[in-house]
């Protein structure tokens, strides 16, 4: 399972470079969101001037299965904090990141920053944004 963080749904919403990345995860059923960047998502929308409803179903025809934040997650996602604090990731960044943890999902994220994360934290991180020239 691909566990999407926030910039990869937005960044398939706004057809970015790399977004075919995101695309083959969603056509295949096999693509994820936390509830805490579904929140995030549905912000960001609200943003960009749409309504709650039209946010709401945007992200909804994305079909993406939906990962609870439990106590649990919440607890990883504070054990976090000290291994990723010198990155700057927030809140969200590290509920994401937990949820892969806890879940043993591939994280598919717009943040290259976050490859540096990769052995740290035990996972298999993607970043769906080409490398820059």
């Amino acid at each position: 399972m691909m566990l999407l963080d926030t910039s990869a749904v937005l960044g398939y919403l706004k057809n970015e470079p790399g977004k075919e990345l995101i695309e083959s995860a969603l056509l295949t059923g096999q693509a994820c969101i936390s509830h805490v960047n579904q929140a995030e998502v549905i912000s960001k929308l609200l943003d960009w001037g749409l309504s709650f409803d039209e946010a709401q179903q945007a992200l909804g025809k994305l079909a993406l299965a939906s990962e609870p934040f439990s106590t649990e997650t919440a607890h990883e996602t504070a054990r976090l904090r000290p291994l990723t604090r010198a990155h700057g990731l927030s809140l969200g960044d590290r509920a994401c990141l937990a949820t892969a943890r806890l879940r043993q999902h591939q994280v598919l994220t717009g943040d290259r920053d976050w490859l540096k994360l990769a052995n740290t934290l035990g996972l298999t991180i993607v970043s769906f944004r080409p490398a820059a020239q």
